[in-house]
């Protein structure tokens, strides 16, 4: 019984895993002399499973005021009306004729989205058709973890010692240098 029970955890993870899914990411002028409201920027799609299938659903060029050079990209929600995401900012001119916008997210292993960005990639017309908004979809990783010496053994609350060596154990090899030097050592003059 338990072992099913186990099994179909493991299957439903699986299956939430696989789901496509999307998010909705917004963006705010940042100006100093009128608050804006976030606007939508995009839909994405993604898979965790197969994270170079992730895409672009739909895109919406902000319009944005003359007065303002940075804009705020996250995920926001309306009902809310707070930022659900970790936000950057970004300069106004990454939506520059000559600039192709990639939107770049940061998900976590259950596939929601932790911060987004956006980054404005120069055009080049003779190497590409391709001038629409891009996804890049990243994972969080684990760090590296650090090396540690092994670990103190302790018995009954007391430092397990460890067995002295003795001396021939810590010092053989300079009793092999000293019988090297006696065989080969000084042999005295030859006959004159």
């Amino acid at each position: 019984m338990r072992l099913s029970s186990i099994i179909s955890t493991v299957c439903a993870a699986i299956a939430v895993q696989a789901a496509p899914q999307s998010a909705e990411i917004y963006t705010q002028a940042i100006s100093s002399t009128a608050h804006q409201t976030p606007l939508p920027l995009a839909e994405i799609s993604y898979d965790l499973a197969a994270l170079a299938s992730s895409s672009v659903l739909s895109y919406d060029a902000p319009e944005l005021p003359e007065t303002s050079s940075l804009i705020r990209v996250g995920v926001y929600d309306k009902k809310t009306k707070s930022w659900t995401s970790g936000t950057t900012v970004a300069s106004t001119e990454n939506f520059a004729k000559g600039y192709s916008p990639t939107i770049m997210v940061n998900v976590n292993h259950k596939g929601h989205v932790v911060s987004a960005a956006l980054k404005g990639v120069q055009i080049d017309a003779g190497q590409t058709r391709d001038f629409g908004p891009k996804v890049v979809v990243l994972t969080e990783g684990k760090g590296a973890q650090p090396a540690l010496n092994k670990p103190v053994v302790l018995t009954e609350g007391k430092k397990v010692e460890e067995e002295e060596k003795s001396f021939l154990q810590k010092y053989w090899w300079m009793i092999g240098i000293a019988v090297f030097i006696a065989l080969s050592g000084g042999g005295g003059e030859q006959g004159k």
